[in-house]
C-alpha cells in the first residue's frame, strides 16, 4: 500500500481549491457568471428571443440569484440581452437592417486590424492563427459547422487581440457579440454540403497569409473583403433586398 497516497490526495484536493481561490480572486463571481450565460447564448444553447430565468440560471450555476441578476445588467450593457420592465429578460434580436450597419462598422475596424498587424504580428502570434486555421481545416472536411464556428469567432478575436489595442477590443467584441447568433446562423445556411465552410475557410487562409506577408494594405483590404463576403452571404442567407450598399474604400496605390 502507498504511504504516500493520502497526502497525494490531499495535495491535489489543496491546489483544486487553490486554483478556484485565485480564479475567483481574478474575477468576480459575477463575471464568471456572465461568462457562462454569454458562452450559452454564443453556443448557440439559449437563443434569440428566449427568456431569461434567474432563478433556474442561478440553480444551473449553482449560485444565488444576485450575481445572476448583477450578470444581466452587464449583459444587456455589452448588447446581448434587453431587459424590458414587468416581462424580464430576453437574449436579444438583431434586425436584418442593424444586423447590416453593424457588418460595416465591423469592416473598418478589421481594415484597421488587418494594416496593424501586418506592421506588428509575431511569430509566435502566426504560429497561434495556424493553429486555429488547422482546426477550420479539420472541421471543414467534416462538415462540422458545431466545431467550426467556436474556431472562427477565436481567429477573429485572436486577430484583434494582437494589436494590444485594449479599446479597439472592447469596442470589436461589443458589436460582435450582436452579430453572433446571426453569424452562426447564416453560416450555417450555407454550410450544406460543407462549401459555405470552404469558402469561408480559404478566406480566413487569405487573411492569415496577408498578415504573413507584412503588406498593410494587402491584409487590411484581405480583412474587408472577408467582411463584406459575410455581409452579402447573409443578404443572399436572408433575402435581403433594396438595402443600401456600404462606400466602397479604394484601393491604395503603391508608389512605382
Amino acid at each position: 500500500m502507498n504511504s504516500n497516497a493520502p497526502r497525494e490526495t490531499a495535495a491535489a484536493a489543496a491546489s483544486q481549491q487553490k486554483s478556484a481561490i485565485d480564479l475567483l480572486q481574478n474575477h468576480s463571481l459575477t463575471t464568471l457568471v456572465q461568462h457562462e450565460i454569454e458562452r450559452l447564448i454564443v453556443s448557440g444553447e439559449l437563443s434569440a428571443g428566449d427568456k431569461l430565468n434567474e432563478a433556474v440560471l442561478a440553480e444551473r450555476l449553482g449560485v444565488s440569484r444576485g450575481p445572476v441578476r448583477e450578470a444581466f445588467r452587464a449583459l444587456a450593457e455589452s448588447g446581448l440581452v434587453r431587459m424590458e420592465k414587468n416581462r424580464g429578460v430576453f437574449v436579444r434580436e438583431v434586425s436584418l437592417e442593424e444586423a447590416d450597419e453593424i457588418y460595416e462598422v465591423r469592416s473598418a475596424l478589421d481594415r484597421l486590424v488587418g494594416r496593424r498587424l501586418a506592421e506588428s504580428i509575431k511569430p509566435e502570434q502566426l504560429k497561434e492563427l495556424r493553429g486555429i486555421l488547422d482546426g477550420m481545416e479539420q472541421a471543414t472536411a467534416k462538415h462540422d459547422i458545431d466545431a467550426y464556428y467556436p474556431l472562427n469567432l477565436s481567429f477573429h478575436d485572436s486577430l484583434v487581440q494582437f494589436t494590444g489595442n485594449k479599446k479597439l477590443l472592447a469596442t470589436y467584441r461589443r458589436i460582435v457579440n450582436e452579430l453572433n447568433l446571426y453569424r452562426r446562423e447564416t453560416l450555417a445556411s450555407v454550410a450544406g454540403g460543407g462549401g459555405g465552410l470552404s469558402l469561408s475557410t480559404r478566406e480566413h487562409k487569405k487573411i492569415y497569409d496577408a498578415i504573413a506577408s507584412g503588406d498593410p494594405e494587402r491584409a487590411g483590404q484581405a480583412l474587408y473583403d472577408h467582411v463584406m463576403a459575410s455581409r452579402e452571404r447573409m443578404h443572399r442567407a436572408k433575402g435581403m433586398k433594396g438595402l443600401p450598399e456600404p462606400a466602397k474604400t479604394p484601393r491604395t496605390r503603391k508608389a512605382a
